[in-house]
């Protein structure tokens, strides 16, 4: 059985970068949502299995706002936390800023919060160790992660009714 020793948001963070080339983009010369959305998906994926050390599936995302365009050759930043973590899934936080590499400018484009699920070799949900937020922020964050699980938890139901 694996040790399932507590575990901090700095062990698994991710920061992950990318050029936002022509097939990324619209005839707008802005980037797809989709791409944002795959790009987001893929770093939440990455912490999540660095946190559990086991495959990943993507169960659910929060509300995903465009914040700002992003156009051709700027650079895209990706930062990904685990904020929460339960028995076999956390709520990782990916949050996008984009760069405009001639002038420097700097753009919040997109955040959302994943709720990843951590699969065992019988492809079923597996414990994952705890989180050990250590920061007042990695602190608050957790709290706000908490209550976020609970009224997912709510809607979930209200679904299954």
């Amino acid at each position: 059985m694996r040790r399932l020793d507590p575990k901090t948001p700095s062990e698994s963070s991710v920061i992950m970068t990318q050029l936002v080339l022509p097939q990324n983009t619209n005839p707008q010369g802005t980037i797809f949502g989709g791409v944002i959305m795959s790009w987001m998906d893929i770093a939440a994926g990455i912490c999540a299995q660095r946190h559990s050390r086991t495959e990943v599936v993507t169960a659910a995302v929060d509300t995903l706002h465009f914040l700002s365009p992003v156009k051709i050759s700027w650079v895209v930043t990706l930062k990904a936390t685990v904020n929460y973590a339960r028995t076999s899934s956390c709520e990782v936080g990916v949050r996008i800023d984009s760069e405009n590499l001639l002038t420097g400018e700097q753009f919040h484009t997109a955040s959302a919060y994943f709720t990843m699920v951590a699969l065992g070799s019988d492809k079923r949900p597996t414990r994952i160790p705890p989180l050990k937020p250590e920061t007042a922020i990695e602190k608050q964050r957790y709290q706000e992660a908490e209550f976020r699980w609970q009224e997912r938890q709510k809607l979930r139901k209200q679904a299954q009714d």
